[in-house]
Order: C-alpha cells, then structure tokens, then sequence
C-alpha cells in the first residue's frame, strides 16, 4: 500500500506512527513516534510522549513495508501497531516483500511476527540455513527467554507464552530500577533482627496489605472479609494461576458472597463513577464478554511461561501478569483485590520474597494513589477513542470488534511503577513495621523495670506517648491514676531511650 511522496523539506511522520496514520488502525498511538524532519537526530520527551526526530536521509520510502522494516529497525515494538498492520495488509504484500529476501535479518522478523501474532501461515518455505537472530532488540526492549524457531531462524524472545503478548520497552529509569536486587534490599533489612520479631512484623504486613488493597476501592471490609484475604494471602506461594477453577475460588473468597462468580463474567462491564447529576462517566470499557475465554486462557499461558523464565526479573513478572489480569477484567467484582494479589503471588512464586513472608505493596499503591491512577488510565483512557461504544444509562455496548487492543499493550509505565512501591515498601513499611517492634520490645522492657504494669496499661501508656511526641499527654493523664509523676517521667524516658536506640 503506498502514499503520496514526500519533499525531504517536508517533516513526516515514520515508522509505526506513519503505519497507524496511513492504514487508518483503529488502535491508540504508541509511546514512542518517529518523525523524519530537517535537522540532527535528537528524542524530546513530553509527558508520556516520546518523539524520536530523525534527519531526512532516514526517511524509509513510501510503502508500509518501508515503515514496518523501519520499525524493526529503529524503535520499540507497539504490538498493536503491528498486528494491525498484519491485518489491514494483503497477505500478497508480505509474501511479495519477503520473497525478496527471505534470509534478511528484518524479512524474518516480520515473517515470524505475522505468523506469531496472527496465526496465520504464509506460503513460505522453512528456511534451512543461517544465523538466528531475535524477534525483538534485546537492547530496547525487556526480552523474554529465546526459544528456537527453525522455520523462520528466529529466537521467540516475545514476553508471552501465547498470542497474548507485551512490551516493556528498556527506559533508563527502568534500567535504573532494575538494578536493584530486592532479595538483596530485602536480606540487608531482616537480617538486623532475630527471627521472632520477623515472624511478628509479618503478621501485621498481612493485615496492612489486606486494608490497603479494600482502601484503594474505597472500602472498608468486614471482619471475616478482612480474615478471608489474609487467609488467601498467606497461601499466596500456593496459589496457581493456570488453575482456573483456584482464581474462580479467589474470587470467590474475597467478595461478599452474593457476588461470587461461577466462571468468567458473561456481561459487558465498565469502570465508572456517577457524576453529581447522577449520569455515569465512564473510565474504563472492559473486554466483551465473548473474548474473556480466550483471554484469560492466553493470559495463563503468559503467566506460566513468566513462572518458568528467571531471564525476566520477578518484579517484572509480577507487574505483567497483575496489570495483564485487571486489564482483562474477568469477573464483575474482586478484579482489583486480585490484581494486587497476584502481584505478592507472583513474588512468592519465583522466591523473590522469604518463604512465608509478603510486601504490602497495597499500602505504597495506597499512599501513590494518584500515580496508580496515572498508569491504569495510560491504557484505559485511550481505548475511549477507539472502541465504538454507547451507554443507555443502565446497559454497556461495544459494537465493534476490540480484542486485538487488550491482547498486546506496552507495560512499561506499569513495570516502572510496580518496581518503585516494591523498593518503597522495603525501605519504608517493611523496615518501619520492623523498627516499631523492635522499639516496642526495647521499651516496654525497661518499662517493666520501673512499673510492673499489667501488659494492656502497659501497651496503651506506650501507644499515646507515641501519638504524643513521646510524652503522655495533660489530657490522658487521668488516664492512669496509679502512677506518680516521677513514674511517669521515667517510662516517657524509657520510651525516648528505645526510640534513640532504634
């Protein structure tokens, strides 16, 4: 398919953001877009945009195939793009263009994409001889353990196990984040206390990632809602995503019981809020309820293949099966709560975290609210312009077909983000939670040496020095009418004492 020819004083776009303006795809612009304008070569950063400028000696020629090569060439994959391209093309095109030079390093590439993404097998012969080369730049992009495929000689280093697939692109600041070792970041805090004060912390990391996640939604559950997640969480290690009939049973756990799921949802689902004259606006339109089979099977292929490759690091694996399954949206309640889960799951699955141990990573995404806000809505918010929607008030319609847009998406601003509460939390609730026991255990020690108080009087008088700057209060003074003031000055210093200690 060609375009009308360009002057070279003309700036254009190239690449796959010329592929989506020129093919007309119905999918969202990529993260990062190619232009060709007078000048040096220099990348400009906007926001979320990246704009890659190139001098006109780079311009690729005026055919998709140019573009796709450039592509190949010069920028991190959008999938969409891609598939779309491979979809809106003549089968015919491809063929012709590969002809040309099978055995090119980027005609392979784009046979073995084609055949990959969409399924469908041109008539081609196997290739027999020469190098393998990989399906994606290993150098821009995160890439997922090679697997030989001698039809194309290409090593299948795509993030996926099925024809479910992400990119995370290779950004400094995830570069940045990746060079963090969290078992390390993790050893260097719990090895400076003994092992029962790590069991005790522990304990209360549970509760604290349980309220953290119902916070997130707004919701403060109950009692046995509260003990139903922490039961699950402590089976986290346990817990296998390719079990379909175990995540209906988590779901099942963790929502009240009048909205337990039997299986995926058969309902057209939405992510809104009522505006204050009661109409709904809408942030979010799920996957029809005719794709949620296929999509979660391909996500359990992702996530079991993401189990067994240690070339992705784990926090990685959790940010892509996590963000993967709440985009999907399979049931009609509990989709966050588990989300979150399965970030700790994953985690636990490939031993990044002591056996038996979790991050409440919930409690640093509850104090980054508006940054989790930020990275669901850069997948959410533009869908709203592609999927042709209408909404009556009480039904959800989607009348085109919106598959291919939860099947590939670039999940590099959700690995950022999940990187950075994951070394947040180590460094300010794990070693905050372990730190307050250890003061606790220090202080009420030497509180017991000056008063043999009995332990509730004795934990109360430290928990409102605490709420007070470390001194108990004119106020809650009455509070405790058995001690003198001497008494009480000394386990306000015994409290002080401890704290300094640390």
């Amino acid at each position: 398919m060609a375009a009308s020819r360009r002057t070279e004083e003309e700036p254009a776009d190239a690449g796959q953001s010329w592929l989506r303006r020129h093919l007309q795809l119905d999918v969202p612009q990529s993260a990062v877009r190619s232009f060709c304008v007078p000048g040096s070569r220099r990348t400009v950063h906007d926001g979320n945009q990246i704009s890659e400028f190139y001098p006109p000696r780079y311009w690729p020629g005026d055919t998709a195939m140019d573009h796709l090569k450039f592509s190949l060439k010069y920028e991190p994959l959008d999938l969409r793009i891609i598939v779309a391209t491979f979809h809106r093309l003549p089968p015919t095109d491809l063929l012709t263009w590969i002809r040309k030079a099978p055995t090119s390093k980027y005609s392979r590439q784009i046979w073995f994409l084609y055949e990959r993404l969409t399924g469908q097998i041109l008539d081609l012969p196997d290739l027999t001889t020469g190098p393998y080369v990989p399906a994606i730049d290993p150098q821009r992009h995160v890439a997922a353990k090679p697997v030989h495929s001698p039809r194309h000689r290409i090593y299948d280093n795509l993030i996926g196990g099925g024809p479910l697939a992400v990119i995370i692109r290779r950004t400094k600041k995830l570069e940045t984040l990746m060079s963090v070792d969290i078992e390390d970041a993790v050893r260097a805090v719990v090895d400076l206390y003994d092992p029962d004060l790590i069991r005790r912390a522990t304990s209360y990391l549970f509760t604290k990632e349980t309220r953290s996640s119902f916070a997130i939604e707004g919701e403060r559950p109950s009692s046995l809602r509260t003990e139903r997640f922490i039961s699950a969480l402590r089976r986290a290690s346990d817990f296998d995503p390719i079990d379909t009939n175990a995540i209906i049973a988590l779901q099942n756990q963790i929502v009240d019981p009048r909205y337990a799921a039997k299986g995926w949802r058969d309902v057209q689902n939405f992510v809104g809020e009522t505006t204050p004259d009661y109409s709904e606006r809408i942030h979010y339109i799920c996957p029809q309820p005719a794709d949620v089979p296929s999509l979660m099977r391909d996500w359990q292929l992702m996530a079991y293949a993401l189990e067994e490759d240690a070339t992705i690091p784990a926090v990685l694996a959790a940010a892509i099966v996590s963000f993967a399954f709440v985009f999907i949206h399979p049931f009609e309640d509990g989709n966050g709560r588990i989300h979150r889960f399965l970030i700790n799951n994953v985690l636990a699955r490939r031993k990044a975290i002591p056996e038996g141990f979790i991050f409440p990573v919930s409690a640093s995404i509850l104090r980054h609210k508006h940054e989790y806000d930020r990275v669901l809505e850069l997948f959410s918010r533009p869908l709203l312009d592609i999927i042709d929607w209408r909404y009556d008030g009480r039904t959800l319609t989607v009348e085109n077909d919106t598959a291919l847009l939860y099947r590939y998406f670039d999940a590099t601003a959700q690995a950022e983000f999940l990187y950075e509460r994951v070394i947040d939390t180590i460094a300010n609730d794990l070693r905050e939670e372990l730190r307050f026991l250890s003061v606790f255990d220090k202080a009420t020690a030497a509180m017991r040496e000056i008063v043999d108080m009995p332990d509730r009087r004795l934990h109360l008088f430290f928990k409102l020095c605490l709420q007070n700057a470390g001194r108990l209060s004119r106020g809650r003074r009455d509070d405790f009418p058995e001690l003198t003031d001497g008494e009480i000055a000394a386990l306000e210093q015994a409290i002080a004492d401890a704290r300094a200690e640390g």
